[in-house]
């Protein structure tokens, strides 16, 4: 993909060597840098770092807010996105479920954190829209692999650190140590007071949390019907309410409170107010029906499961999940004993399985449940749903975890349509 200039020797920029040409100039990054000869060859008389693209693009005229963590990237984001468009303020917001702009999606899914030149097109667009904000999911592929460079961020975000994508990090300590990499400059961040793995660089440091001390300090709360609390900022303090679910929610709409109150001009009352608005995320504690009460989250590592499975600590619930093929194994095991911790009931099946044996995949979840009378096991997950919903009884939980709202079941290189919302959906209505 070429991206078109003006004002610049050249007429077209691009990261992909093949598209180069004299009219041209190639984007060098990390991950292209092996082709930069093959650029030169193709005809590209110019090689711009992202630091000069970012200059070249014009890109200073907005606010970009990026956010990392292993779990509640998308919430936050998607929270911090619907607070400052309710406070009148133009804004787009790029991650896990596409690129939006002012309230209208522009594009589909993609990568949580798409290439340095798609985040850079998108930006631009949003400068040409009027946005005077652009919100950010950032992976930890993308900060050890580079795809943020040259972006000048006047927020960083950290929401937790949990284990995940070890098949790509290999150990806990390097996914740990790339995930702080992207705290370590002196620009603007707020980080969760309360993960305990969170190295950054103290200058320009914001902090949020509820039970340790912090820039912006839960004083009370409640997680009945919904969230409400008491959000303190030295002196000052305010009530809110939201209709999100879940204690590891609270954490999210904190920091998305934080975080408008540190790139915008709105009161913390003019916040709070905007709060109330925000319903969640689709396939993130989503309520599919309510009677029963059939909910869809897309928890996919143990510390997701759990904090769902916590915020349903008072009912009992039939949970149904598996794990991605091609992926971290040793959290497979892991989230088996999870759900044996907490659930009544445990239905295993396939996730994404790609290109390994979901019955592999099943046994590995199973090795971290001892006592499995309470397991039911159906690779097909629409069985394994079917099962669940008619095991219920009286106000058992259905729960089902790992997919959220994706619309489509990956085995092998291909893709088939499948919604656990509108499976769960079609099987209550047979039943």
């Amino acid at each position: 993909m070429k991206v078109e200039l003006s004002g610049q020797p050249y007429r077209y920029i691009s990261e992909d060597s093949k598209d180069c040409s004299n009219e041209c100039a190639f984007l060098l990054t990390r991950q292209n840098e092996k082709y930069k000869e093959d650029a030169i060859g193709r005809g590209a008389q110019f090689v711009v770092t992202p630091d000069e693209c970012w200059t070249l693009f014009g890109l200073d005229r907005i606010k970009v807010i990026g956010i990392t963590g292993t779990n509640g990237k998308t919430t936050t984001a998607s929270a911090i996105y619907s607070i400052l468009l309710d406070l009148d303020h133009k804004a787009a917001m790029q991650g896990t479920r596409g690129f939006f702009m002012n309230d209208a999606i522009v594009e589909s899914k993609t990568l949580t954190t798409p290439t340095v030149m798609n985040t850079y097109r998108h930006i631009a667009q949003a400068i040409q829209a009027g946005c005077e904000y652009f919100i950010m999911e950032v992976s930890s592929h993308a900060i050890e692999q580079e795809r943020i460079a040259g972006i000048k961020f006047a927020l960083k975000i950290l929401t937790n650190i949990t284990q995940d994508h070890l098949d790509y990090h290999h150990t806990l300590e390097e996914y740990v140590r790339v995930k702080n990499l992207f705290f370590q400059d002196e620009s603007k961040k707020l980080i969760n007071k309360d993960e305990p793995r969170a190295e950054f660089n103290f200058k320009n440091a914001f902090t949020y949390g509820v039970e340790n001390p912090a820039t912006y300090k839960i004083l009370a709360y409640s997680l009945n019907d919904g969230i409400s609390g008491v959000l303190k900022h030295f002196e000052e303090m305010v009530t809110f309410e939201t209709s999100l679910h879940g204690f590891f929610n609270l954490y999210n709409i904190t920091a998305a409170m934080a975080a408008v109150h540190i790139v915008s001009p709105n009161s913390f009352e003019q916040i709070t107010e905007a709060v109330e608005n925000f319903g969640g995320v689709s396939g993130r504690m989503e309520v599919v029906s309510e009677s029963p009460l059939v909910i869809v989250d897309f928890a996919h590592t143990p510390d997701g499961m759990q904090q769902v499975l916590n915020a349903l600590k008072e009912k009992e619930v039939l949970v149904v999940f598996g794990a991605g093929g091609d992926r971290d194994r040793t959290k497979r095991s892991m989230m088996g004993r999870v759900a044996a911790s907490f659930a009544k009931k445990i239905y295993v099946t396939s996730d994404n399985p790609r290109f390994e044996d979901p019955d592999a995949i099943i046994a590995d979840i199973l090795a971290g449940i001892e006592d499995q009378k309470n397991v039911y096991v159906d690779v097909n997950r629409r069985n394994a749903i079917a099962q669940a919903l008619r095991d219920r009884r009286g106000d058992e939980v259905v729960l089902i975890l790992g997919k959220g709202d994706e619309t489509m079941q990956i085995i092998y290189d291909k893709e088939f349509p499948f919604d656990d919302r509108s499976v769960a959906r079609e099987l209550l209505e047979q039943l």
